[in-house]
């Protein structure tokens, strides 16, 4: 029922061509907020989420705010900010819990059993007033590990988030689910280049995302919202393929022996499965009845391919550059002359490091 509401809503206040575009209203803390080139390479997940929708129809205005719980942000005015601003056909993002959670500090605690749900419920209801659909998301998890083991330092704050989604019927996406999975798919060492863990500026912080995790975690949001809206997938400008996704089969008739020159076919794109950009992909033969396939990659600087599970077996092989890889939870340092294989069932990921662009060569079968 919830999800036909949803729908339901969302076609009804569905943007036309003729229309400007709805916008999507970000209420949240420092893991949503927006950086500067001054604190690089430090990003939110609110900060990418704009690169996975196409600005004419959705624009991503993003009013997280470092430091805010859900009792701070109303009372500097930042929803009413919000309010002032959201109408009909809105989308209103909520995600705090972080700051909430700071009991040491009566300007931003709000404790999870009463004040909590009662602040996100004014959230929910400013949304529902304007005519806009709220959605709430529990907070997203912490790189923070104990004697092997990932913390969970949001547990009863998430409970509160999806015991009150329950409650009033308001979409949810459980971001604490979806990132504290995806943290460990990466493992401890892994999932350190998606955070602030940054010598030079003396920093290791589990917490904050690098431009790497923001995008990844943005993924998260996206994959997970358009299983409540799969309207928004016509919108979408880049994969939100998170997970695995069925392979593909099918092609042309058999084309002739011949010379293809990279230039002729090079593409830029972001990073896949949901990892940062920018890439230029170089898909050889891709409309060759071949059984496998053979794919050149450049990773440039920052760019990663997300954490992704494994469906097919796969081949990198590293020709230039220097890169960090996960491969079932554990870290690699790789540089020109590796190759990685990954079995079908492991999952991995591939992030570049250094000043270098990463070159790749992938095959796999088709």
């Amino acid at each position: 029922m919830l999800r036909l509401l949803l729908s339901l809503s969302f076609l009804l206040a569905a943007p036309s061509a003729l229309c400007a575009p709805h916008r999507i209203f970000i209420a949240g803390d420092s893991t949503a907020a927006e950086y500067g080139p001054e604190r690089a390479p430090q990003a939110g997940w609110g900060q990418a989420l704009q690169s996975y929708l196409d600005p004419a129809v959705w624009e991503v205005r993003n009013h997280a705010k470092g430091g805010r719980s859900t009792r701070s942000f109303i009372d500097e005015k930042r929803l009413d900010a919000i309010a002032a601003e959201l109408q009909r056909g809105d989308v209103l993002l909520i995600q705090f819990g972080h700051n909430d959670a700071k009991f040491e500090d009566p300007t931003r605690y709000a404790d999870p059993a009463v004040a909590y749900p009662q602040f996100l419920k004014r959230y929910v209801q400013l949304a529902r007033d304007k005519g806009a659909t709220p959605v709430l998301i529990t907070p997203v998890a912490r790189l923070l590990y104990d004697f092997g083991s990932l913390l969970d330092t949001h547990g009863v704050y998430t409970q509160a988030v999806k015991a009150l989604a329950t409650r009033e019927q308001v979409a949810l996406i459980d971001l604490n689910d979806s990132s504290t999975r995806w943290i460990r798919g990466l493992g401890e060492q892994g999932a350190r280049p998606y955070f602030m863990f940054v010598p030079e500026q003396n920093k290791a912080d589990g917490t904050h995302f690098s431009v790497a995790g923001a995008t990844a975690v943005a993924c998260l949001v996206m994959r997970d919202w358009v299983a409540l809206q799969p309207e928004l997938t016509s919108a979408l400008k880049r994969d939100i393929d998170c997970e695995v996704r069925s392979a593909g089969r099918g092609g042309e008739a058999t084309k002739p022996s011949r010379v293809v020159h990279e230039r002729d076919i090079a593409v830029t794109q972001p990073g896949p499965h949901g990892g940062a950009g920018p890439t230029t992909a170089y898909p050889f033969f891709a409309g060759d009845d071949l059984p496998f396939v053979l794919r050149k990659r450049v990773l440039h600087k920052g760019a990663g391919i997300g954490l992704h599970p494994q469906h097919k077996d796969e081949i990198y092989y590293i020709v230039s550059g220097q890169g960090s890889y996960v491969l079932d939870g554990k870290q690699y340092d790789v540089a020109a002359g590796d190759a990685l294989l990954t079995k079908t069932g492991s999952s991995h990921a591939l992030q570049q490091v250094g000043e270098e662009d990463l070159v790749v060569l992938l095959a796999y079968p088709r």
